[in-house]
């Protein structure tokens, strides 16, 4: 099977449509899949609903299609330094469904090993746990939460091979793994891409079967979400 595509609108040619749920790994700017959320944005397609840990920034990642209003939802567990989601969520033109990161995670995770959903503490006690079933396990409450499963999911690596073994890098491993398991159809957009069998298999985060469709988005520019230097001092 084929899963290395010539670019992110290759790689979703014949998935895209408006109102799909898409879960997109990253963290701030670590590791976001941006070549394509770049190709959703030429896209035009609207109505979506995205999974992701935040939105990125204003002018960055999802922060490019909450500008367009292609984002209909947002589940999510930060809304962070993103001015323009900020706005439409406290304006109501944006429904958010903020989740403690944790249980963001979880639900990623059970989804893509088939467990409809999972108890928890977390959020019992607060606006978290509203219009859900609470049960009593061994004196402790505990909330039940659902498990996701997205129409697609779109991930960024570090290295592949062409069967879509995977590497990240460092933090960039973050939701990046359970969001791509958690997809029907998973797209990864990498660094580099090596033939199959340059990867110690004792090396891969994320095998092969998990992924669907590869692309080459190299060379990136590492961004910063924040820079924050110390003021120079005085010579004395």
């Amino acid at each position: 099977m084929q899963k290395v595509y010539a670019d992110a609108e290759a790689a979703l040619s014949g998935v895209l449509q408006s109102g799909l749920l898409i879960a997109a790994g990253g963290f701030g700017q670590c590791g976001i899949p941006e070549r394509l959320l770049d190709a959703i944005l030429a896209s035009g397609f609207k109505d979506l609903t995205f999974v992701s840990n935040n939105a990125g920034i204003d002018g960055e990642g999802i922060g490019k299609l909450l500008a367009t209003r292609q984002v209909k939802k947002m589940i999510c567990s930060y809304i962070g330094d993103n001015k323009e989601f900020e706005r439409q969520y406290l304006a109501g033109e944006l429904e958010v469904d903020l989740c403690p990161q944790g249980t963001l995670a979880e639900k990623l995770r059970a989804g893509g090993a088939g467990i409809p959903g999972f108890y928890t503490k977390t959020g019992v006690g607060t606006v978290v746990a509203e219009g859900k079933e609470i049960r009593e396990f061994a004196g402790e409450e505990y909330i039940l939460e659902h498990s996701i499963v997205a129409d697609v999911s779109l991930i960024k690596a570090w290295k592949a091979d062409e069967a879509g073994n995977l590497i990240f890098r460092k933090t960039a491993r973050n939701f990046n793994h359970p969001a791509a398991t958690a997809g029907k159809l998973c797209i990864a957009e990498v660094e580099e891409i090596v033939p199959v069998g340059n990867i110690d298999g004792d090396a891969i985060h994320l095998p092969g079967i998990y992924v669907d469709r590869i692309i080459l988005g190299a060379p990136y520019d590492k961004k910063i979400e924040q820079r924050t230097v110390r003021k120079r001092e005085l010579a004395a």
